[in-house]
């Protein structure tokens, strides 16, 4: 389902149809006659279309403040066989939220609280695998001398008990002779009875028991499909209880010969030998069914940790999915263990992420749900069915999961009922559904109006995602719906500004691209290419108008009709952007730099700043990494490896890679990178001094104004911290003449410290007026100013960014010092319901603590330190809290 605006002269099947960028593009540059201009926009208004909020495949509970309450409880007094999974549903519900740095934390608990073998190998490669293109990182930390043995292949074998001989008491009858011979074809292995009945009870049985074997000397072994070879490796044994330098295809046969006759120590040595000599995929794939139809627990193990191991790869295999689908549960315990359900999960996650749809992906779906052991994994699982069924438009079998999953009390999968509902033609019950989960909410989500506004029309839908907004303003669906809509009644301004109220504190793809189609509609070019080589940035294989068109295909249709700019012109571009902190301009013209431009490493490495500024870290390290790859220099190339290092919570060694770049050659950038990490990462008050000096070094050598007056601004802050605020104004006053902007709000620090409130107020104003993106500055700004000013300052800020969280906590306490103390907690509640913060949180507790409300401060400090399990001040918060608990 998608919702269209077409133009009254145009049906909605001739829109559905006039996919052809060409025919709105293929014009003379900036010559358009009046009919080809008008026929042009007619057809650009075709493509601004708003596709459906996704119902996305997570776990999306009520309250995931009490669920992480209620796992942080249970690990407090669980076993450990079950906190791994415990863990699981950590990651499970940060998945959700969208908090990917606290689901790879979740993870990583899972893994280091693992109990089996299993666990670790199914946790570790899943960590592996959520953590792909850091491999750099392992490598630049052995280049410093730090190595890492984190998700490295484990020796399977050595975590599991080794079977030991079973001590046989054998009575022996005079007339049995000591040895006896196996006959196999026209050979004879002779062997020692008494060290062959000790292999199992069937030989023991065989050998002395009331069977006629017992009184041969000689017995004929020739129908039990065992070679001499195979004998004589099952005689060797039985000596010695070792194998030696056995070949593969031996090692095989005598596997089935210790099953046939229940050998088990024989079996297991078999079985770790085996698991030994697999080191390939190819290896893996043809021994899994082996191991499986032998019931070889460690070779299977073996094996399947070379598949997961290899993610995603592996799951390209049609043989390596074959034989992770087809198994019995019996064959999957053989192969896991008790981590059955993990397993499927993490492969799961892969696939969906490979494609969705996929008779793979639904496979490994309907094991999770045969895997599941409580109702909290059973409603995930059935959810994630319900999802991929109906993007297959399986809708009967969609209808069942997503029902399923909703009476075990997944209520989020009541948006997959309304839309099979809608799909068979009863847009009503859809509708009523919704009404329905809404009333019986309290409070209701964000999500829930968002989607009961598809089910209706008008002035309704309209009052729906509004409600969506103000109680979840981080979803996308009603910005771009209410532009698109504005856009079609020709208010295009108010179009623009709709979508940049998102665009302002999320760079979200399908924003820029409704953004780039209403730029088209308005024959502004050079705003439509500014946004789609900013997604280009973000995502270098993007495809727009629901995946059908390659962005960068109309990235080069549209460059056609802007003016051409020279090296020159791009760098006065890139400075007047950066100055103005037009952070999504930047980044469009440094995209356009790279095109063409030599010095692509400097480039990448200035487009990765920009990116963290944009909140976008994986993009950022992405940049970062190329511009080491791209680095001109030696010395160039240890600089970006520090930033590398120091990004990822590795400062010392980003320190020295800094330290070796000044030994080849001293440098802005390795000065500044080592000033900015000390600084940022020392505790001594000492440190000053040496900062300082290497910013006053780094100034000394050659870089061009954005960087030195970030060097200046940086200068500055350290000064103020020291209390030397006439060289921090000096600093400030610097970087202000050579346009860096920021150093606005250092300046007003000065003025603040100096007891001139007023000067401070006024240079933040400054700011706010130069800068494009100001929503700090206006938070920054509100701390110098009375209470109903600060008030109004911090409301901007929650319109301009309401992720931010600061002005929630400010308006809070100042509530809280007025008695409202209910009125408080709901404006901390209003954004922990979309945003999982620490401070809010923490607050949040301490206001439930104040009034005696025990339990609710035990659930917000239980769920912060779900969030960080190490913060001090919450740890002795939930300390005294739990004191109290009755």
């Amino acid at each position: 389902m998608r919702t269209f605006y077409p133009s009254d002269s145009c049906s909605k099947e001739s829109h559905l149809n006039s996919l052809n960028p060409q025919s709105w593009l293929q014009v003379e540059r900036g010559k358009l006659s009046s009919s080809a201009s008008s026929s042009a926009s007619l057809c650009r208004e075709s493509f601004i279309k708003v596709p459906e909020p996704q119902i996305l495949p997570h776990y999306k509970p009520l309250d995931y403040v009490e669920v992480l309450s209620q796992i942080h409880e249970e690990l407090e007094s669980c076993s450990l066989q079950e906190r791994s999974s415990l863990y699981l549903l950590q990651y499970q519900v940060f998945r959700g939220l969208g908090e990917t740095k606290l689901g790879q934390r979740s993870l990583r608990s899972a893994w280091q609280e693992a109990t089996t073998v299993h666990e670790k190998v199914v946790f570790g490669s899943w960590l592996r695998y959520e953590k792909q293109g850091e491999e750099v990182i392992a490598e630049l930390l052995s280049s410093c001398g730090k190595y890492s043995e984190e998700f490295v292949p484990l020796d399977i074998a050595s975590y599991l008990p080794v079977t030991s001989p079973e001590a046989a008491s054998v009575k022996v009858k005079r007339s049995i002779s000591r040895n006896v011979v196996f006959k196999i074809e026209q050979e004879r292995i002779a062997c020692d009875r008494r060290k062959i009945a000790s292999l199992s009870a069937p030989f023991h049985a065989m050998l002395y028991g009331s069977f006629t074997e017992s009184l041969l000397d000689e017995i004929d072994m020739s129908e039990n499909h065992v070679s001499p070879s195979a004998m004589r490796v099952v005689r060797d044994f039985s000596v010695a209880n070792v194998l030696i330098g056995v070949s593969k295809n031996l090692l095989i046969e005598v596997l089935v010969f210790a099953n046939k006759f229940c050998c088990e120590r024989l079996k297991d040595a078999c079985d770790r030998e085996l698991a030994s000599l697999v080191s390939s995929m190819e290896c893996a794939v043809e021994l899994m069914d082996f191991a499986l139809e032998e019931s070889s627990p460690i070779l299977a193990a073996s094996c399947l940790q070379v598949f997961l191991y290899e993610l995603p790869e592996s799951l390209t295999d049609e043989r390596v999915v074959e034989a992770l689908t087809r198994v019995n549960r019996s064959q999957v315990s053989t192969m896991a263990g008790k981590a059955s359900f993990s397993l499927y999960s993490c492969l799961t996650e892969v696939s969906m992420r490979l494609d969705p749809r996929s008779d793979r992906t639904l496979s490994f779906l309907e094991k999770v749900v045969d895997f599941a052991e409580s109702d909290r994994q059973r409603m995930l699982g059935f959810h994630r069915l319900g999802c991929t069924r109906l993007l297959r438009k399986e809708y009967r079998e969609a209808e069942e999961a997503f029902e399923t999953a909703f009476n075990l009390g997944h209520v989020y999968s009541a948006t997959g009922l309304a839309r099979i509902g809608y799909i068979q033609g009863h847009k009503l019950w859809g509708y009523e559904k919704l009404t329905s989960v809404i009333s019986s909410v309290s409070p209701p989500l964000g999500w829930m109006y968002q989607e009961r506004s598809l089910y209706c029309e008008g002035d309704k839908k309209l009052e729906d995602l509004e409600k969506a907004t103000e109680l979840d303003p981080t979803l996308t669906y009603p910005y771009m719906y209410r532009a698109v809509k504005l856009m079609s009644e020709q208010n295009a301004e108010a179009a623009l500004e709709e979508i940049n109220r998102i665009l302002g504190f999320k760079l979200a793809l399908e924003c820029l691209e409704i953004r780039f189609c209403l730029y088209l509609g308005m024959d502004d070019y050079e705003a439509a290419l500014r946004d789609i080589q900013a997604a280009l940035t973000l995502c270098p294989d993007y495809r727009m108008f629901d995946g059908k068109v390659a962005a960068r295909q109309l990235r080069t249709l549209v460059y056609e009709h802007v003016e051409s700019w020279t090296t020159a012109d791009c760098w006065m571009q890139l400075y007047e952007k950066w100055s103005n902190v037009d952070d999504i301009g930047s980044l469009s013209v440094i995209y356009q730099m790279l095109e063409a431009d030599a010095c692509k490493g400097v480039l990448y490495f200035r487009q990765s700043l920009l990116l963290l500024r944009l909140k976008c870290p994986e993009a950022a390290m992405r940049s970062l990494q190329l511009a080491r790859e791209h680095a001109s220099s030696d010395h160039e190339r240890l600089v970006y490896e520090g930033w590398i290092l120091y990004d990822t919570g590795h400062c010392e060694e980003g320190l020295q890679k800094a330290k070796e770049s000044i030994r080849i050659k001293r440098s802005f950038e390795a000065y500044f990178l080592q000033a900015y990490a000390l600084a940022e990462s020392s505790l001594d008050p000492s440190s000053s001094s040496t900062v300082v000096s290497l910013l006053e070094d780094a100034l000394k050598c050659p870089s061009d104004r954005l960087r030195k007056g970030q060097a200046l601004n940086n200068l500055g802050s350290v000064y103020v911290d020291c209390e030397k605020l006439d060289l921090a104004a000096d600093c400030y006053i610097n970087a202000l003449k050579v346009r860096h902007t920021r150093a606005h709000q250092g300046l007003a620090r000065v003025h603040f410290l100096r007891n001139d409130k007023a000067a401070a107020y006024e240079e933040m104003t400054r700011l706010i007026e130069k800068a494009q993106n100001n929503a700090s500055a206006y938070e920054k700004r509100s701390e110098y100013c009375d209470r109903e000013l600060a008030k109004s300052d911090l409301e901007m800020v929650t319109r301009l960014d309401p992720l931010r969280v600061y002005p929630y906590r400010y308006r809070a306490a100042v509530l809280m010092d007025s008695r409202k103390e209910k009125e408080a907690i709901e404006e901390l509640s209003r954004a922990i319901a979309f945003k999982a913060d620490l401070h809010l949180l923490h607050l949040r507790a301490a206001f439930h603590e104040h009034n005696g409300d025990v339990s609710s401060a035990l659930r917000d400090c239980r769920a912060a330190l779900s969030v960080d399990p190490n913060h001090q001040e919450m740890l002795e918060l939930h300390s005294r809290v739990n004191s109290h608990e009755p």
